[in-house]
């Protein structure tokens, strides 16, 4: 088993599972591209290593990609001939690193301009990479991508509200939204569930669920067998996003999760669905 596959095989994600669709050579592709995302989220966010470690190995991954590892080992040999064999601009990778890199300090996001500069970072650009690997080649599959990876991230954001917060006090709710529904840091950090939080999140998740309408409405007919594995992506998370507006937001006592079998069946859909033409 390849460095990548393993760390792919252990992170047991979303993502993970919607890459089971895709050919063998593409699959094995998108492995190792996510081995190496998975692999800078968790250095920003490994708490047993002191900031200053954490900074000196993200800048060592993006020194590398820039300008060549010393001595690359396995993983970092797989990242390098994968961006070379796939022609990935170098832009895209060290966006990557650099929205993690965001997360070392306290996050505060003044505005929803702020915040989407961030997840243009950690999210659109790991879309405009995946696209390269699936084979697209209509330019509106990266509008796609860029509005995918909004929808995907505010999904995340507002599943996470609670644990983000506990792991370095992280506030990626725009803090111009907190205002405008009167509910405060502190009323986060004591775990406020009340008309003004469920408000505030109801109001982020309208947002997000604009950019998966976008997404659904720009995809494009040349490239919707390979954007497949996204398509399955954005259902899940969708499906999570109306789990927990249905729930009315109980982000401070529950982890939201979509079962196995919900997966199984938005897999199955897809499998069976109508295939365009590509090319």
């Amino acid at each position: 088993m390849s460095a990548a596959s393993d760390i792919t095989r252990k992170a047991q994600s979303n993502l993970a599972f919607a890459l089971k669709i895709l050919p063998r050579d593409r699959r094995q592709d998108m492995v190792v591209f996510y081995a190496f995302c998975r692999t800078i989220d968790d250095l920003a966010d490994h708490s047993a290593l002191a900031e200053d470690e954490r900074a000196r190995r993200l800048d060592y991954w993006e020194n590398g990609l820039i300008h060549g590892f010393e001595k690359p080992d396995e993983f970092q040999l797989e990242v390098v001939s994968l961006r070379n064999r796939q022609q990935i601009p170098n832009d895209l990778l060290v966006a990557i690193i650099d929205g993690c890199r965001m997360d070392l300090r306290p996050q505060r996001f003044q505005t929803w301009d702020e915040l989407s500069g961030y997840i243009w970072k950690v999210a659109c650009a790991v879309g405009l990479v995946s696209i390269r690997i699936f084979g697209c080649t209509s330019p509106r599959s990266e509008h796609y991508a860029k509005s995918l990876g909004l929808a995907l991230q505010l999904t995340n954001i507002l599943r996470d509200v609670q644990e983000d917060y506990i792991n370095g006090q992280r506030i990626y709710l725009p803090m111009e939204d907190l205002t405008r529904f009167q509910y405060t840091e502190n009323d986060l950090r004591s775990q406020v569930r009340d008309e003004r939080f469920i408000a505030l999140m109801n109001f982020e998740a309208t947002r997000a669920e604009n950019f998966y309408q976008e997404a659904i409405a720009c995809l494009p007919k040349t490239d919707s067998n390979a954007l497949i594995p996204a398509q399955i992506m954005g259902e899940i998370y969708q499906r999570l996003l109306a789990k927990m507006r249905e729930d009315q937001f109980r982000v401070f006592n529950k982890r939201y999760r979509i079962s196995k079998l919900r997966k199984l069946v938005i897999l199955s859909k897809h499998l069976v669905a109508p295939k365009h033409r590509t090319g």
